[in-house]
């Protein structure tokens, strides 16, 4: 789900789900255009506010001013950017993947060590809560904040994810592609809604993965209302956050998401909208071709 310049056309269904999965574009062009095309913020010497590490902590010590009035978008860009990654497959490369499909496919062992390094750096999850309240109301983080969403609901995500980001006490935000729910290398109902009750987020990433830029008239339904309502009979809650397939938007495209509900949406490493900065929410795709070292120095790097 990255930025790109020459898109793939429409795909029919019948030609396999991963067609409309964000496995297609280069990832590391995407993953390396993030410092000219945003404020780069070195986690390592400007970070967020600290605050104690528990979110009910964290919103006690925000002033009642803060909470009473939410911030500007000029205010909401003027803060540090909390480093979001971005993972799509786990799991060991085969010979017919390409080398722009291997940018999408992290290996296990090293998802693995990835997850312990940011665990042994002080990296503490968030979610997109107390982003949103951080972002609008100045709410502290706790120290050293990342978020970790995962794409496309590949089964993989649910069976070698989970576990480790439970082994850590991590969290994650899991964005659904709806038209690939129950199909073989996908997570089931079961699957989706077991992460949710666990405390993991659920968001939306549309029925099948279309452009939003090219939306028109009854798109908006087949694609964002319907997979919405899914989403949320499925999980039992409401669906509040919103992620671009391939990280592409248009400013067109942030009065639709807000008409329907979201209260945020993430794109990739492009510059964030000067406007509605909370529908343009930055994220970096965790390349397969990253050792955990180059992880981390494009987590400060981005960021």
């Amino acid at each position: 789900m990255r930025p790109f310049n020459i898109l793939f056309p429409s795909l029919l269904l019948s030609a396999g789900i991963g067609f409309f999965s964000c496995s297609k574009p280069d990832a590391k062009k995407e993953a390396g255009s993030a410092a000219s095309v945003a404020p780069i913020v070195n986690t390592a010497s400007q970070t967020v506010p600290a605050a104690p590490q528990t979110t009910a902590q964290a919103t006690e010590t925000a002033s009642p001013a803060a909470e009473s009035k939410s911030a500007t978008a000029a205010t909401i860009l003027a803060r540090p950017q909390v480093p979001i990654l971005c993972y799509h497959q786990i799991r060991e490369w085969k010979a017919s993947d390409g080398k722009v499909g291997k940018d999408y496919i992290v290996k296990v062992t090293e998802f693995k060590a990835q997850m312990k390094m940011l665990a042994d750096s002080g990296y503490h999850t968030i979610l997109p809560d107390q982003l949103q309240d951080y972002l609008t109301k100045g709410t502290p983080l706790p120290s050293k904040p990342i978020m970790l969403t995962f794409d496309d609901t590949k089964l993989d995500q649910y069976t070698v994810a989970k576990p480790e980001l439970e082994k850590y006490g991590f969290k994650g935000v899991f964005f659904i592609m709806t038209v690939s729910i129950g199909r073989p290398n996908y997570m089931t109902k079961a699957q989706i809604k077991e992460l949710s009750d666990a405390g993991h987020v659920i968001g939306s990433h549309t029925y099948d993965h279309h452009n939003v830029k090219k939306y028109q008239g009854q798109d908006w339904v087949t694609q964002i209302e319907k997979p919405t309502k899914q989403l949320e009979a499925i999980t039992g809650k409401p669906i509040k956050y919103f992620a671009y397939p391939f990280g592409l938007w248009n400013p067109e495209a942030i009065p639709e998401l807000k008409k329907r509900g979201f209260d945020a949406a993430y794109i990739l490493a492009t510059k964030r909208d000067p406007n509605d900065p909370l529908y343009t929410i930055r994220r970096i795709i965790a390349s397969g071709y990253w050792s955990s070292k180059g992880l981390h120095n494009s987590i400060k790097n981005s960021f």
